[in-house]
């Protein structure tokens, strides 16, 4: 997995091999979020393939210390195919609130073999209980920033909470992982 991050590089510089190995190690996760976020196979399709044109036109935006090569592209999928799943839900009914789609789960069946989901639980528990609800409340329940602010009768910085739970989710995951 370690020789993935080194990929959005030679993207970056315009190989096209380097870009064909990125998709062959990344899109299988790519599709499978897809395919359980917007629940069509031709829709989950035509949003893996935006998602490889967003990832070549914005590799040399890519920073390997801040996130793995899989968590960029997983990144932009969730945010593609929920995007889609509001577009839809719009063109077919503009009287429904498009911020409120349920998305899927975005660390499990398809991502069980990259990452344990057990794993995935024990860090969960490890961060705090704000952390954790805002994280499930957004990834798992798929609630705005504002739906989560209401939800948590606050105005507790969301945006920051989620930023914070994220990167000690991925430390937990790091270091559980690593040892």
């Amino acid at each position: 997995m370690a020789g993935w991050d080194q990929l959005p590089a030679r993207v970056a510089d315009g190989d096209e091999v380097g870009f064909a190995a990125l998709y062959d190690a990344l899109a299988p996760c790519a599709y499978g979020l897809a395919v359980r976020i917007v629940r069509d196979r031709a829709h989950a399709e035509d949003v893996t393939q935006e998602v490889f044109v967003q990832l070549w036109t914005t590799a040399p935006r890519y920073d390997p210390h801040r996130r793995t090569a899989l968590t960029w592209a997983i990144t932009v999928t969730h945010r593609r195919a929920v995007d889609r799943v509001r577009a839809e839900r719009l063109r077919r009914d503009p009287e429904t609130i498009a911020g409120s789609v349920p998305l899927a789960d975005p660390v499990g069946g398809h991502l069980q073999l990259v990452v344990d989901r057990d794993l995935i639980v024990r860090c969960l528990a490890e961060l705090t209980l704000l952390q954790r609800r805002v994280i499930v409340d957004a990834y798992y329940g798929g609630c705005t920033c504002p739906e989560v602010a209401q939800r948590l009768s606050a105005t507790v910085p969301v945006k920051t909470r989620i930023r914070d739970g994220l990167r000690n989710l991925r430390a937990c995951l790091t270091t559980t992982r690593v040892t």
